[in-house]
């Protein structure tokens, strides 16, 4: 009866959608090892490859398996470092617009390059908001591997500056920036 009257008040909705994602998950690391297979050419050629599908009708969703996986390995290549699958549906949470908790420790740097990168694609630029200068220096010169391998420019946005300094880091693919 209980389990009943939680179904109809939604308590069992945060189960489906974290079910919901995994399935997604599941299909990204169904691409691994394809995607392990790339040399490094092929696998810098995707960014180009995902805008030139993006410019062509296709949605970032359309795209969001292919270049989580991507982003995966990039990772592994260039930063020693492989998300996990919690770690996957938190960039996904994040991608559509959703909170994702994670306690310290649990890779939120890391998990924060998925829907960066895949958001960069269209061209518009991403900001990721972070709470001091400190934290927004240290994570984008240590994720910046990443992007760049990938074509994309990285930018920090600092509290303490202003002028070019500032104009130029919004002219970036992805700036991380200090608001607090």
């Amino acid at each position: 009866m209980f389990k009943n009257i939680g179904k109809a008040l939604g308590l069992n909705s945060q189960k489906r959608e974290i079910e919901r994602i995994s399935a997604i998950v599941d299909q990204i690391n169904h691409l691994e090892p394809e995607i392990e297979k790339l040399d490094d050419a092929q696998l810098k050629g995707k960014t180009s490859e995902f805008r030139y599908r993006l410019k062509n009708g296709e949605t970032l969703n359309d795209v969001l398996i292919e270049a989580f996986a991507v982003v995966r390995e990039a990772s592994k290549r260039t930063i020693g470092l492989r998300q996990f699958n919690v770690q996957m549906i938190g960039g996904i949470a994040l991608h559509e617009g959703k909170i994702a908790e994670m306690r310290t420790g649990e890779g939120k740097t890391l998990v924060a390059t998925l829907p960066l990168y895949l958001n960069a694609l269209a061209g518009k630029g991403v900001h990721l908001v972070t709470v001091n200068d400190y934290l927004a220096r240290r994570d984008a010169k240590w994720m910046a591997p990443i992007f760049t391998f990938l074509g994309l420019s990285v930018g920090v946005l600092q509290m303490s500056k202003s002028g070019s300094t500032t104009k130029n880091a919004y002219m970036v693919d992805l700036s991380v920036q200090s608001k607090w």
